[in-house]
């Protein structure tokens, strides 16, 4: 057990789409022993849609990790002061969520959860899921890899033909990333073939 006495903060962001493929990486991060706290975006919060209503992935993230659900600004501000967390994860990190936390917006819950957590120079492991990743949120992905105590799982192009500029982490890596980012250390190689 690996990540026996970690605290994990686990952030759910809206890319809908991507929801059941994260819950076998949430899982195994408790299989490891890791303690998980849930943090939920509004839209997570909020939205149904034809991957699942909200009521669902809310209940199934709660069985799952049993504990309560912080999807509020204010809920995930002591995750700062009270050094809550050994590591956050914002799986999946939305093109919008990604945008946002390089430009220091923090108008989420699950964006203050990560302001909070780099407020104490602890990781924050990121597994992108965006539309735009090679086109206008480029800027921000450059960004943020040089940004200290932010890692990412490593990605690669989903649809190179359809979507050229779409960009995934490979959720298999996900384990592995957090193992590395307690270390100080990003996983290599960070770019992957999605393909093989």
């Amino acid at each position: 057990m690996r990540l026996k006495g970690i605290k994990i903060g686990f952030a759910l962001t809206g890319s809908h789409c991507t929801l059941e493929k994260i819950f076998p990486e949430l899982e195994k991060l408790i299989i490891e022993g890791a303690e998980i706290c849930p943090v939920i975006s509004p839209a997570i919060d909020h939205t149904d849609t034809r991957f699942g209503e909200t009521t669902e992935w809310k209940s199934r993230l709660v069985q799952t990790t049993g504990h309560r659900l912080i999807n509020s600004i204010a809920g995930a501000e002591p995750i700062g002061p009270q050094a809550l967390l050994d590591a956050y994860i914002i799986a999946p990190c939305t093109g919008n969520t990604l945008a946002k936390l390089a430009n220091g917006i923090t108008d989420t819950s699950v964006l203050m959860g990560a302001k909070a957590q780099l407020r104490n120079l602890r990781p924050v492991i990121l597994s992108i899921t965006t539309n735009d990743g090679l086109g206008i949120n480029l800027k921000n992905i450059g960004f943020l890899l040089n940004t200290k105590n932010i890692y990412l799982v490593p990605f690669g192009q989903d649809s190179p033909f359809v979507k050229p500029n779409s960009l995934v982490a490979n959720l298999e890596l996900l384990l592995p990333a957090v193992l590395h980012a307690l270390q100080g250390k990003q996983l290599q190689p960070l770019l992957v073939n999605m393909h093989e």
